[in-house]
């Protein structure tokens, strides 16, 4: 072979790596080489409130809108059921005689209304006059910097569009170029699912609507929609283009360009949701106004300003964290082929730091906006009628949306629940009164929505009680006020907002207690979320008394709320009462199979591989069950996976990975996650079953299925709990580090204490640790079989060689 030729071998062979490392091996870039045919394909930009759902089509650009303040209905009347509290000695009763079918019907008479539904505020579309067929088509997500971009050629001409939601000026931009003077024509119209109408004024395209009132599926609104003081949400959407070259034109119901070079459009969108106890309609901020000032403000100002403004907003978020996990030999491939390459079981280090940094990513894009946390889909639904109405699912779906706000640096962006959690309260003391009987305190249930529901659901008694009836959600909401604190140490936070809450959750649990024939503390009725029981003489049911879940959550509501009131020293007679409480509830039991048993007695389960495990609260969000403070405990936690096995849904794979991580099983948890990365086809009409069940769309988001958003936060928060554990007194470096990552480096995870960490790792040997303290304070440093104490001053930072 030629010299010359050997050299133009070479040359391929660097720039294939080099382009490798760019896009398959790249740990922050979705790229795909063409464009989205299903929702689960396409790329999902946000500012914390404003959501687009961008599919990236050649002769047509179809883009999802949503707000995350358009819910259908209005104020919850949290006093629907004044009298429901009466049934419950009748269901005690029952439950005291072991009749169980009877207790389970009685609990439905301890229902209220369901949940409203998370909306979909429209449909925007950019029609490109095309004539040719494109080639050499690319379209990415960058989610270093939360721009997303198309780009392909038709004749010779390439054509590009780049599209970010910004924070900072409220708004959506989208420029698209042509390489060739005077090619660019277009035009852009919006319609939605709900009742709508559009209009053209002065160049820009307005889309005026409402929210239905009604959570029911018929989604029924009054024809005459627009009048004044209308029921619902009003939303409004506003679409300008910016031209240099060509001629703006449009027609009864769109806007375009013709013969132009570059153009931006500028999207704007608004609501009049007000908060969660004001009227949307007579009440409600105005969101024509509101829509109008950001696209005239946006307006004014240059794309590369817009888009400095928002990168700058996105990175001071983003840039916190950094993880690298050694060489990768992943060749050059998009992201949907890597899935499924990685599916087959090959090594894609990167692909798993991607997912890793994407669900970071999300939170970013969805949890700016205070009382408005994000919901089942996160922030983006297409659906009229979406999947368990995309709301608050509180049994583990809205906390596990979170689990990752604090341990990857991303605090600020826990404060939407914990305002979510103050509405709660207020709704939830008229709940805690007239459903349960418990005058002190409030309590929250199953499910919620934008108006701080707090009621068990079910319509009125129409529903089975195993999902139903559930009254727990404000004893685990609360442990997520303690986990901000442990993080951040904001005192001031703990004094005015968060410990009011968490002794009202308390309180109702205390409540809601009742003495056992043993004479320990029990709830009465129980359930354990959506699942069931089968008694020895084949009943299957779910209400009983006792259930491992409730007294779990109200370990670990007491415990934590006995801490912050000893932290603020306030409410010394009420920690005694729980002090007390906590010595008598009912413990633990391990079953005759060696299992955490979920049940008061030993019974089977339904499905001995239920998708919940909530039974495991206290090891995993929870913190009272530990290898080393309860070994048995975590041995039957151990057990308890081991029967459920690890094939289950995305969000229940998130959370066992924790588990496992929690166990300081490594390689197990990391065999979940390999798991939780599987390929799912996003058409349903392909039957590989291979490729069906929970895992990942082709985009990264989750399928529980369908689409969930919190087993992506999930899988990110176990990454974190797989490098780092902490509590008020120790942190835990690599405690379940799997052999795959043999080697690393990770900046800017935090522990508790109001510690940030990085560290190196070589040959699974912790090799180099800097600690650096937000407010000031001591812990120990532990990895192995070594320990180091540490105390700093505020703001200090120190390198520990291992």
């Amino acid at each position: 072979m030629k010299s010359s030729s050997i050299k133009i071998v070479l040359l391929a062979v660097f720039s294939s790596v080099i382009c490798g490392k760019l896009l398959a091996q790249s740990n922050h870039v979705l790229n795909y080489k063409q464009p989205a045919e299903f929702f689960e394909e396409s790329l999902v930009l946000g500012n914390g409130k404003m959501g687009a759902t961008v599919f990236g089509g050649v002769n047509s650009d179809k883009i999802y809108l949503n707000d995350i303040t358009l819910w259908s209905g209005e104020p919850v009347n949290a006093n629907m059921n004044p009298e429901a509290y009466k049934n419950i000695p009748a269901i005690r009763e029952a439950l005291k005689n072991e009749n169980y079918k009877l207790a389970e019907e009685l609990n439905k008479k301890i229902q209220g209304k369901n949940s409203e539904s998370y909306a979909p505020l429209g449909t925007m579309e950019i029609n490109n006059h095309h004539t040719g067929k494109a080639s050499n088509y690319h379209r990415e997500l960058d989610i270093s910097n939360a721009v997303s971009k198309v780009s392909y050629e038709i004749d010779g001409v390439k054509f590009t569009r780049e599209y970010f939601v910004s924070a900072p000026d409220q708004i959506m931009v989208i420029k698209l170029t042509s390489s060739q003077k005077g090619a660019l024509s277009f035009d852009i119209n919006s319609t939605s699912l709900l009742q709508f109408k559009t209009e053209i004024q002065n160049n820009v395209l307005a889309m005026n609507g409402v929210a239905p009132i009604h959570e029911n599926k018929g989604y029924e609104v009054v024809p005459a929609f627009l009048k004044e003081k209308e029921i619902g949400t009003r939303f409004t959407t506003l679409m300008k283009i910016k031209n240099t070259e060509g001629t703006i034109v449009s027609s009864n119901n769109s806007l375009g360009l013709q013969n132009g070079t570059e153009a931006l459009i500028y999207v704007s969108i608004a609501t009049s949701f007000n908060g969660f106890d004001k009227n949307p309609a007579t009440q409600g901020l105005d969101n024509k106004a509101i829509a109008t000032t950001h696209l005239n403000k946006s307006f004014s100002k240059s794309f590369d300003k817009l888009k400095s403004n928002h990168v700058a907003d996105y990175q001071k978020f983003y840039n916190r964290v950094s993880l690298d996990l050694g060489k990768t030999t992943a060749p050059d491939l998009p992201t949907d082929e890597r899935l499924l390459r990685y599916a087959d079981g090959k090594e894609d280090k990167n692909l798993e730091i991607l997912y890793f940094n994407f669900g970071r990513y999300l939170l970013i894009s969805i949890s700016r906006t205070l009382g408005v946390p994000a919901n089942l889909q996160g922030l983006w639904n297409p659906h009229l009628n979406p999947p368990w109405s995309s709301n608050y699912t509180m049994n583990i779906n809205l906390e596990e949306n979170y689990w990752l706000a604090e341990n990857t640096n991303l605090s600020e962006l826990h404060l939407p629940l914990l305002s979510f959690i103050k509405n709660l309260s207020v709704t939830g003391k008229v709940t805690a009164k007239t459903f349960y009987g418990v005058s002190e305190g409030w309590s929250a249930a199953h499910n919620s929505d934008i108006w701080a529901m707090t009621n068990p659901v079910g319509q009125f008694g129409k529903e089975d009680p195993m999902w139903a009836c559930w009254p727990m959600a404000g004893a685990w909401l609360s442990t997520h006020i303690w986990e901000h604190y442990i993080f951040t140490q904001d005192k001031k936070y703990l004094k005015n907002e968060g410990y009011p809450l968490m002794k009202g959750a308390a309180q109702f649990c205390r409540g809601w207690l009742v003495t056992d024939k043993n004479g320990n503390l029990i709830t009465a009725p129980s359930t354990s979320p959506e699942n069931q029981y089968r008694t020895p003489d084949g009943f299957i049911g779910a209400t009983l008394y006792g259930g491992t879940a409730d007294l779990a959550m109200i370990r670990e509501c007491f415990d934590k709320t006995i801490k912050v009131a000893k932290i603020l020293n306030v409410d010394a007679d009420f920690i005694s009462q729980l002090e007390a409480d906590l010595t008598k509830l009912h413990p633990y039991q391990i079953g005759i199979k060696g299992n955490l048993q979920e049940w008061y007695f030993d019974w089977e389960d339904k499905d001995p591989k239920h998708r919940h495990q909530s039974q495991l609260f206290g090891l995993f969000p929870g913190d009272h069950i530990t290898p080393l403070k309860t070994p048995d405990l975590a041995a039957a936690s151990r057990k308890t996976l081991e029967i459920k096995g690890d094939e289950t849904t995305g969000w229940s794979k998130g959370w066992r990975i924790n588990l496992w991580a929690r166990l300081w099983d490594g390689n197990r948890a990391y065999k979940m996650y390999r798991e939780l990365l599987r390929y799912v086809d996003p058409d349903k009409k392909k039957v590989e079953k291979s490729r069906r069940g929970g895992g990942t769309y082709p985009n990264l988001l989750d399928a529980h299925p369908p689409f969930q958003i919190d087993g992506n936060f999930g899988g990110t928060a176990a990454v974190a709990e797989m490098l780092v554990q902490s509590n008020e007194t120790e942190i835990r470096l690599l405690p379940a580090l799997p052999d795959a990552w043999e080697s690393g480096t990770v900046k800017g995870i935090c522990a508790r204490g109001g510690f940030e960490i990085a560290m190196e790792w070589n040959s699974k040997e912790l090799k180099k640790v800097t600690i650096f303290s937000k407010k000031g304070g001591k812990t120990t440093l532990i990895s192995g079989d070594k320990k180091q104490n540490i105390s700093l001053k505020k703001g200090q930072k120190l390198v520990v060689n291992w």
